[in-house]
This record gives structure tokens, sequence and C-alpha cells, in this order.
């Protein structure tokens, strides 16, 4: 099966490339090159079976014309920067929601029928219910990346019954492992970098938040993709476990031999559409088999390994 895969350039659609041709697929790589890095993709290039198209998904001839011949399309494509949302409004609506409908588009007219779409936990707002299911009440928006990924759902729900779609619609917690560019570990390992003895932290220290490795959460999206047949799959992903901020931190101290002094900026949040607690329930997921292999500690620390062993990924990030 020929896939395009959408942000194939960045952190999870990089190694989701890696994963299809290791599988024996045929994979078409899109990406703009705006967040993701040519580096990530290096692997990919040796095969007859990749093809790599520099595009964006705000064109909606080149995505036409890079769907053409697929039988799936995985959309990775985001703008993933949820903290500072609020500083340009605009940015989520386009690249998150209007890219979508791009994509749909290109996918009705090349008569491409399945996707695999990157969701966010964050559409759950602040919930009631933990660990939060599929199935929880309509939530309340806090993030204007949530709203616009929840906007994005309803879209390809609505292909679905308009136009015969199939859809999976991954639902992730916050995703560690190699190639991670941006989140909590990148943050304070550069800011330890820097300054080994002091750490500002956002919040309190006391947020929860769950964690999934990118190898986990491949093996999870792959099954689901195999497996489920409704016309609209939605599923969790995340672990069976949580931590708090200051638990992680702990970790990647302890693993470059620092005991920093912290500095919490105070209060449950760390910014605007933070979300205290993350907590998802991942019973649907694992009913089809899958089991995550390694445990949040063990995520943050092989990422921590890899920034480590990787230091261009934080100068050209600078």
């Amino acid at each position: 099966m020929r896939v395009l895969v959408t942000g194939a350039a960045g952190f999870i659609g990089s190694n989701l490339v890696d994963r299809l041709l290791e599988e024996g697929h045929e994979v078409t790589a899109y990406d703009n090159f705006a967040t993701g890095h040519r580096r990530f993709l290096e692997p990919a290039l040796g095969s007859d079976r990749f093809t790599l198209v520099e595009g964006d998904t705000l064109d909606p001839g080149s995505l036409t014309r890079a769907a053409r011949g697929c039988g799936l399309v995985c959309h990775l494509a985001a703008n993933a920067d949820v903290r500072f949302g609020i500083e340009h409004p605009r940015r989520d609506l386009e690249q998150n929601t209007i890219a979508t409908y791009n994509v749909l588009e290109a996918m009705r007219t090349n008569g491409v029928r399945r996707i695999a779409f990157s969701s966010t936990g964050s559409i759950y707002g602040e919930p009631q219910v933990f660990p939060t299911p599929e199935s929880a009440p309509f939530p309340v928006q806090t993030s204007l990346y949530g709203a616009s990924k929840l906007a994005c759902e309803g879209l390809i729900q609505a292909y679905c019954e308009g136009f015969g779609f199939q859809a999976y619609i991954f639902r992730f917690v916050s995703v560690l492992g190699e190639r991670y560019s941006h989140g909590h570990v990148f943050d304070f390992y550069r800011s330890l970098r820097t300054n080994p003895s002091e750490l500002r932290v956002l919040g309190n220290g006391l947020q929860r938040k769950s964690y999934l490795y990118v190898g986990d959460c491949l093996n999870a999206m792959l099954l689901a993709i195999e497996q489920a047949q409704e016309k609209v799959n939605v599923f969790n992903l995340g672990t069976d476990e949580y931590c708090q901020v200051n638990d992680s931190i702990g970790w990647i101290s302890g693993r470059l031999g620092l005991s920093p002094r912290l500095c919490h900026t105070g209060g449950a949040r760390g910014w605007i559409g933070d979300s205290p607690f993350i907590f998802l329930d991942c019973a649907k997921i694992r009913s089809l088999g899958w089991t995550p292999r390694l445990s949040i500690r063990e995520g943050v620390l092989r990422t921590l390994d890899y920034l480590v062993a990787n230091p261009w990924l934080l100068e050209v990030r600078a």
C-alpha cells in the first residue's frame, strides 16, 4: 500500500515513515519543513519506496497531487504550539483545522477513503472523570489547540458519513522518544545546559501528566489501523500511569548528575490552557492486544539520552 504521511519530517511523522517502510509499504512524505527536519528523513531517503514532497498543507493543489494513488493518509501535520496558542490564534485554525479540511478534500478528489489522524488528549479540556474515556461528556475547551483539533475530528467524522471514509482518530497524551524536538524534557534539558544550578518551572510542579513513548504510540496506531473496523474509530493513546512534573525533573536531574534549585512560577497551571491533570483511559486500545513497553520514567530517560547524544537538535531549535 502507498501511504501519504503529512508532517513526515516531524518527531512522530518521521518515526512513522521509518516503520511503514520497514513493513514494506510505499511512503509519500509531505512536509513544508517549517518545524520538521530533513535529517529525520535521512534513513528513508535511501529507499526506492520513499518519495519526498516538499509542500504545505495549506496548498490544496500540492496536497491533491501528493495523495494520488494512496490507500491511506496518516495526517500528522499540525501546529502543536499549545503553550503560545493565544499569541497567534489564527495559526491553530489554519494549520490544524483548515489544513485538515484540505487533506480531506485531497482524499475525496483522489478516491482515498482511509485516514489516520493525530488528535490530542487536550480535547478533553479539564474533565471530571479520571482516567478519562473516549466517551467522556462533551468537554469545555480550554486551549485553542484542543479546540482546533476537536474541529478536525468533527470534519473527519462528517466526511466518513458523507463520503464513505473510514477514520482512525488517535487522542494522544504527550509523546516522548527519539527525534523529540519540543516539550518539557527538551525545555528542561536545554535550560539545564545553560544553567545547571537553577531551573525555572512553570506552575507549582504538581501538575499530573501522562506520557507515551513514540515506539509504543506507533505500535498502537498500526494495530488499530489493521484491526479496527468501525466507520469512525476513536482511541485514547497513553499509559496506565501518570507523574508529577516535579517527578520528571527529578529523573532528568538525576540522569545528568545535577541538583538544580527549582524556581516555580506558582499556580496549578503552567500557562493558559494547561490542564493540571491528564490521565486517559486506554482500555479500548488495550482490548486489541496492545500494551506499552516503556514506563513514563523510561520514556523520559530515553528521550533525554537522545537529546544528549544529538546536540545539533538543540542548536537548530535555539
